[in-house]
């Protein structure tokens, strides 16, 4: 166009501008216009009528000024357009935008001067330059009006311009922000109006002030606006990711949704934050369903009498948050889906579908075998009570008396499969004592080291207020036989994880100063204690561990049960980021040959399911060096790092897989060994395709380490799933490693891990649809992982019983709905995949792809339940675990 918007001389403005625009009417004018832009007739009447309003606006009679802005105010705002193009009025009035912006700088102050300035914030929306921010400048300078009326479009613009002036200001220290704030407050109240809750959360995160939030939210979108804030927790670094986790908890408990605030307490490891949801909860029923909660996440949480008055309710509830009751709902869904008949090893194998040549190598029936078989065993009948190798009665002769399978392994072997009693009656802590006991009259150390251990793993995550487990164990740890002693300690570790029991720091702490103790000991020890005190940055632990590090001699540290102890001293501030710097800073004082391996394995537990961008970055770097042989060991945890810290959520979750992909192609053959174990890591107990596809690559590497850390992969990402392509591939793999002791072990082990509890439990640490991460799960699944960095030591050698520390993570992937008085209920429900709903309109379906079924039902990895009935009403928006259902008044049955 012909016009110049910004008219050179202010004075004149006006008569140039009138000059100007005679031309318009000019036949010639008219074509070169056609060629443009088609106008209608009706667009050219608009365009013609803005033209006169300009020119008006500049008269100098106030009254025809205001008459002019009312109508020009007034095109605005009624102008409709489609989502792609610029509203007309704007688009007709841009040419003018200088001219108006000049005349307004001329005006004196009046409601005129203030009216325009509305108008050029409007129109500033399409024609202020990048970075100028003059809709907001104009905004500040214009009327105090609703900013709603002008639009969506401009509210956000409007929003987007504050931020930018906000952190402008910030770094130019202009304290005075209360005319932004007072915008902000307009911006948030429209924005949660009109359903755009997660813009208004943006807004008030980058002026730094969530606190706003809670006076805005209501009845009708609480819900959605918990959801986003709570979503984007684990995008956001520290500390912001923490507080907007508490803005969340805040709205929760502000309109009684207690079972979320508890979860986003448990998600901010606050137990203050737990008490205070059982004091204002008043509700029996509904605190028997918080029992529940805390019970899956593992917290070990003790129930006092403000939060329950009534004695007998209080020890029911307390049942439930130790998970008295565990084993019994498990056993009801076993019944339900009609699996309890038990399974032998051989089930599992399935021999028969292998073509000839292996089946024949498989009948010698050496020690390894059996070892296998012992797992296998374990794995597959956990927590059913009775299987067909260890609890035959003793007059069945023909799979042999229980005797007979113990010493069909030899020395240490028998300790694994005494082990295993517990495994089978896991959860189940009288009958599974009473079992055990039998083990414990053996004159064979290894038997007994092995009953000891049974006693941790059926303790495992289930507490008993008499500590059973404590009075069997204590009595051992100080005894001669180093096998014996680690069975204790690993016992009590896996007994009493995550409970920071003092008596137990009492009695494992000396064996770490003592410079007697051997070194598999003291590894075990620090591990025991990181499980005990998991997540809790306990200080004494912490320098025990410590100081016992600095004492070992030069040659214990090439030892690869001494990189036990760097790993118990970093589940300590598992997830806990920056209360790990001060013990960082320390272990840089350690010998050379354990220090970097230490800091790798410092950071990855402190940042582990954190997401945090930066640790990935950093410890990619780290594992992008090509060392020389000796300096590379802790290049291994540095994988694994990658992993831990990048199973937050599913986005960092893919881009991991990637990296670690780029990995294997470039990095040295150690990192290599690594990179399967993250992998499996990343996706337990959630078989997703193009993983399996690279483990199943990889399980046939030439390099013996890579192709069994693979295969244990394969089972870690298949566990608990029965899934038939991973259980095919894994029987492949023992007919082709059917000469080779070790990877064929490798392979049983991985198809007991398939089977796990015949497909009812699972591995992944996360639960309540992947929003909290249960510590002490993570903390065995890490221990499990850190022993597999050097298969040939540990898990070959005669630690193999560190397999069992699998057991931490072990939950039943259920649905068990239960009436009021806690007895299993059927109901129907609709299982499908979950669908991410965060910041979507309206009421999206939260599942696609359902199926209906009557509960007890078994949820896979990414699915979601609900109910598919209106007759009852579910104590809790998340389906998972046990729910409490109570009756709906309002179902009305149909006629």
């Amino acid at each position: 166009m012909a016009i110049d918007p910004k008219p050179s001389n202010n004075g004149g403005a006006a008569p140039e501008e009138a000059s100007l625009k005679v031309p318009a009417k000019d036949p010639k004018k008219k074509k070169d216009e056609k060629k443009e832009e088609d106008l209608s007739d009706e667009d050219l009447a608009l365009k013609e009528q803005l033209e006169l309003y300009v020119e008006r606006v500049q008269d100098s009679d106030p009254g025809i000024q205001k008459l002019a802005l009312d109508s020009m105010r007034q095109e605005i705002r009624t102008s409709t357009s489609s989502m792609t193009s610029v509203p007309k009025p704007l688009k007709f009035l841009r040419p003018h935008y200088g001219t108006l912006k000049s005349f307004y700088e001329t005006m004196g102050d009046s409601d005129q001067k203030k009216y325009l300035a509305d108008i050029l914030s409007v129109l500033a929306l399409t024609m202020s330059a990048e970075g100028e921010r003059e809709s907001l400048k104009y905004r500040l300078l214009g009327s105090e009006g609703d900013i709603g009326s002008w639009g969506h479009e401009y509210v956000r613009n409007l929003a987007g311009e504050i931020s930018q002036e906000y952190a402008h200001r910030q770094q130019t220290e202009e304290a005075d922000i209360d005319d932004l704030m007072g915008l902000v407050t307009q911006i948030v109240a429209f924005h949660m109006k009109h359903n755009a809750e997660p813009e208004a959360v943006d807004l008030l995160m980058e002026v730094e002030d969530l606190d706003l939030l809670t006076k805005h939210v209501d009845s009708t979108n609480y819900k959605r606006t918990c959801l986003y804030l709570t979503s984007s927790a684990s995008y956001l670094p520290g500390p912001d990711d923490m507080l907007v986790l508490d803005i969340a908890h805040t709205i929760y408990l502000k309109f009684k949704e207690y079972p979320s605030a508890l979860r986003v307490a448990l998600s901010l490891d606050n137990l203050q934050y737990v008490k205070e949801v059982f004091n204002v909860c008043d509700d029996m029923l509904q605190k028997k369903q918080f029992c529940y909660i805390l019970g899956r996440h593992g917290v070990d949480f003790v129930l006092e009498e403000d939060m329950v008055a009534d004695d007998d309710e209080r020890e029911v509830m307390q049942e439930l948050i130790n998970n008295a009751k565990l084993s019994e709902g498990y056993l009801n869904l076993a019944r339900d889906i009609e699996v309890m008949e038990p399974k032998s090893p051989e089930d599992i194998y399935k021999v028969h579908l292998i073509d000839g040549r292996a089946s024949a190598g498989a009948s010698v029936d050496s020690a390894r075998q059996n070892l296998a078989a012992t797992f296998v065993n374990a794995f597959v009948n956990a927590g059913f009570g009775q299987d067909k190798l260890m609890t035959v009665s003793s007059e069945s002769s023909s799979g042999g008396s229980t005797g007979n399978w113990l010493f069909k392994n030899k020395d240490h072997g028998k300790a694994s499969a005494a082990a295993s009693l517990g495994m089978i009656l896991l959860w189940d802590v009288d009958s599974g004592l009473s079992q055990i006991d039998k083990y414990f009259h053996s004159t064979d150390n290894h038997v007994i080291a092995g009953a000891l251990l049974g006693v941790g793993i059926v303790n495992c995550s289930v507490n008993n207020d008499c500590d059973p487990a404590l009075a069997l164990l204590a009595d051992y740890i100080d005894k001669e036989d180093s096998t014996v002693r680690i069975g204790a300690i690993m016992g009590l570790g896996l007994a009493y994880a995550g409970s920071q029991n003092e008596q137990i720091r009492a009695k494992l702490s000396p064996i770490l100063a003592d410079s007697k103790a051997p070194l598999d000991v003291i590894a075990f020890t620090a591990i025991s204690l990181g499980l005990v005190y998991v997540g809790s940055c306990n200080e004494e632990v912490a320098q025990s561990i410590i100081f016992s590090l600095m004492d070992r001699s030069e040659s214990e540290l090439g030892e690869p049960l001494t990189r036990l102890l760097p790993l118990g001293l970093g589940l300590l501030y598992l997830g806990k980021q920056e209360s790990v710097e001060a013990t960082a800073e320390v272990s840089k004082t350690f010998n050379e040959k354990i220090r970097k391996y230490c800091d790798m394995t410092l950071m990855s537990c402190a940042y582990a399911g954190t997401g945090n961008v930066l640790k990935v970055q950093n410890l990619l770097g780290h594992c992008a060096q090509h060392l020389e042989k000796g300096d590379e060991t802790h290049q291994g945890p540095a994988v694994l790092g990658i992993a831990m810290v990048a199973m937050a959520e599913e986005l960092g979750l893919e881009m991991a897989i990637r990296s670690l992909e780029h990995l294997l192609q470039y990095g040295e053959q150690n990192i290599r060994r690594a990179v399967p174990l993250a992998l499996g890591l990343l996706c337990l107990s959630n078989p997703k395709v193009n993983v399996m596809d690279t483990l199943s690559r990889l399980s046939h590497d030439a390099d013996s380490e890579v192709a069994m850390a693979a295969v244990i992969s394969l089972g870690l990402i298949g566990a608990g799933t029965n899934n038939a392509r991973i259980a095919g591939m894994l029987r492949n793999l023992s007919s082709y490693y059917y000469k080779e002791a070790s990877p064929l072990f490798c392979v049983r082990i991985a198809q007991g891990l398939v089977h796990l509890g015949k497909g009812l439990l699972t591995l992944a640490p996360y639960h309540s649809e992947r929003f909290l991460l249960s510590p002490t799960a993570l903390a065995g699944i890490i221990t499990l992982l850190h022993a597999c960095l050097d298969m040939k030591s540990i898990i070959l050698g005669k630690y193999h019983y560190v397999l069992y520390f699998v057991v931490l993570a072990m939950q039943p992937r259920m649905l068990m709905t239960v009436d009021e008085d806690l007895k299993p209920l059927s109901v129907p429900v609709r299982v499908g995949q979950a669908v991410d709903v965060v910041g979507q309109a309206g009421r999206p379906k939260s599942i696609t792809g359902f199926q209906t079924h009557s509960t007890p039902v078994l949820l896979a990895a990414g699915d979601r339940a609900e109910l598919a009935t209106e007759k009852y009403i579910p104590l809790t928006p998340i389906l998972e675990g046990f729910v409490i259902l109570k009756k709906n008044p309002d179902y009305r049955e149909d006629e």
